[in-house]
């Protein structure tokens, strides 16, 4: 039997696969880039741009503002969900930043659909889009979104701290005052608990315990200037 190289694979097969790599690893891709001048034209496709997932880039690297250009012309999710993010919670250009989040979101990406829920909640009272997760998925999703791994600074704006305090004196008062509720010490705190009524908890405190901490604990990239590369 006669033995079938990579690039004996159809010319869709090979860009899958290549897609795949990208999405899972950016060394991986640097490698299969590294080894020959058909594998460094597949990964230099607008399908492969798409795949990238930001988050996962080794941002010492450079490039930083040419990467985030070219994957935002070929819409791809992360990047969309950067830029809307900084749109609407630094620069308060809402409508433009939740047109960006939301195109991340309907393509697919937890941590848009996440911020989108989020921010739908806390501006417009919007609980429909909490329909789409599991209190399993929220609770995975919404660490990655408030505690990842690049240099991040809080929310300060005045429009935030705003919607922060009505959230903290209508809404959390009604996770106190619930029967579900633990007994409290005076001066206990909702927002470290993660964990403590998670199985017993009613759907309402649920969700208020989730917004508070995204309330907590949300920043924006330091690392990203939106304006930059748009």
């Amino acid at each position: 039997m006669a033995e079938t190289t990579f690039l004996d694979l159809p010319s869709e097969i090979q860009q899958l696969i290549v897609s795949c790599v990208a999405k899972n690893s950016f060394q991986d891709l640097y490698r299969l880039r590294s080894t020959c001048k058909s594998m460094r034209a597949l990964a230099d496709t607008p399908d492969v741009y798409s795949s990238f997932d930001l988050y996962k880039y080794p941002w010492w690297t450079g490039l930083r503002d040419t990467l985030l250009r070219r994957c935002y012309d070929v819409g791809n999710p992360s990047t969309l969900y950067i830029k809307g993010v900084e749109y609407f919670y630094a620069l308060q250009r809402h409508e433009e930043g939740l047109a960006l989040m939301k195109r991340a979101a309907d393509a697919g990406y937890e941590r848009a659909l996440y911020t989108y829920a989020m921010t739908r909640k806390l501006y417009w009272d919007d609980e429909e889009y909490f329909a789409s997760f599991t209190r399993e998925v929220v609770g995975t999703i919404g660490w990655l979104v408030r505690m990842d791994d690049v240099p991040w600074v809080p929310v300060v704006n005045e429009g935030f701290l705003t919607k922060k305090f009505m959230f903290m004196s209508t809404d959390r008062p009604l996770f106190y005052n619930c029967p579900c509720a633990p007994t409290l010490d005076f001066d206990w705190d909702l927002w470290p608990m993660e964990l403590s009524k998670t199985e017993d908890m009613r759907n309402r405190c649920f969700w208020i315990k989730e917004v508070g901490l995204f309330l907590r604990d949300f920043r924006l990239a330091r690392e990203f200037s939106a304006d930059s590369w748009q």
